[in-house]
């Protein structure tokens, strides 16, 4: 038997396949036999050869293949084995610890042959349901304020969400309130950086350039907070140009790849510039990029002065 899990939501993706390991041990015990083969690293022939190794303790065995779009050979290999492969009692898990290739042969006939799992990221309230549920595993409640901020500080981030929900379980037993979070939980700088934009589109450009010097004085690196505000405009691009289109919200995520929660709070100040605006700002940013990676002006100077000129 085949099970395919993908999707880009890899933290869920990790815990369903943690589900299937856990499930597997717990029936097999001690007589289990657990394989894990690494595609981009391993041949096929290692794959198929500890498959077809047979024991008489053993029922049935658990082959985890991971990250097998990344091994052209592996996937043909496999492509022509998998008959053989998906009518075996041993279980082979495909997992795909980034976006699988959709596109491919590869991935056509494991959605055709094997029990696929796609995993795509929760829209914002399926995430609010999400962590709500997780609390509650912890036998502890949030307040919806709270709930917000939490979001509002670590964003989409489910592996840094899962650790902020430990760790606010554990220093409050009970309800967690919004001066838990903010005591306990640091907001990411693309927390800080869409503040600064949003100064921008504000035309407060006083506003904006405190916020900067906030990230500077605070010890972050000019070149990455530039490719953040470089991450950021570029999704404004997309989501303006689908915005012009009539493109519906859904679909807007969907089809640019885009987390429901960035699609939502780009659509916000997208709207305040124009398409020209965004495509001239947009290579600003690519020049600035330039001269500060080739030494041609100080970092920090190059983020005043594109503040200054947006």
């Amino acid at each position: 038997m085949i099970i395919f899990l993908h999707g880009p939501d890899s933290f869920r993706s990790k815990q369903k396949l943690n589900d299937i390991i856990a499930g597997y041990e717990k029936a097999n015990a001690a007589l289990g036999n657990l394989l894990y083969i690494d595609a981009p690293v391993s041949l096929f022939s290692d794959f198929y050869g500890q498959f077809h190794t047979g024991s008489m303790f053993v029922k049935k065995k658990l082959v985890v293949v991971k990250n097998s779009f990344s091994n052209k050979d592996f996937q043909e290999k496999f492509l022509e084995r998998i008959k053989d492969i998906n009518d075996a009692k041993d279980i082979v898990v495909i997992y795909e610890e980034e976006k699988a290739d959709e596109r491919t042969k590869f991935f056509k006939e494991l959605l055709k042959q094997a029990k696929s799992q796609k995993f795509d990221f929760l829209s914002p309230v399926q995430l609010k349901k999400w962590i709500v549920g997780e609390f509650k595993k912890n036998q502890c409640d949030i307040e919806v304020n709270a709930l917000n901020l939490l979001i509002e500080y670590v964003k989409h981030d489910m592996w840094r969400l899962f650790q902020e929900i430990q760790k606010l379980s554990n220093y409050k037993k009970g309800v967690v309130t919004k001066e838990d979070v903010m005591l306990l939980v640091r907001p990411s700088i693309e927390n800080y950086i869409f503040e600064t934009i949003d100064s921008l589109a504000s035309k407060n450009k006083k506003q904006a350039m405190v916020l900067l010097k906030n990230h500077i004085n605070a010890g972050e690196s000019p070149l990455y907070m530039l490719s953040m505000i470089a991450y950021q405009f570029r999704n404004f691009l997309v989501v303006k140009d689908a915005l012009d289109r009539k493109v519906p919200y859904y679909l807007i995520a969907k089809s640019s790849g885009l987390h429901p929660f960035v699609v939502q709070k780009s659509m916000q100040l997208a709207t305040r510039f124009s398409m020209e605006n965004l495509q001239t700002i947009y290579r600003n940013i690519f020049e600035v990029d330039e001269a500060m990676k080739t030494g041609k002006i100080d970092p920090e100077m190059a983020l005043e002065m594109l503040v200054a000129e947006l």
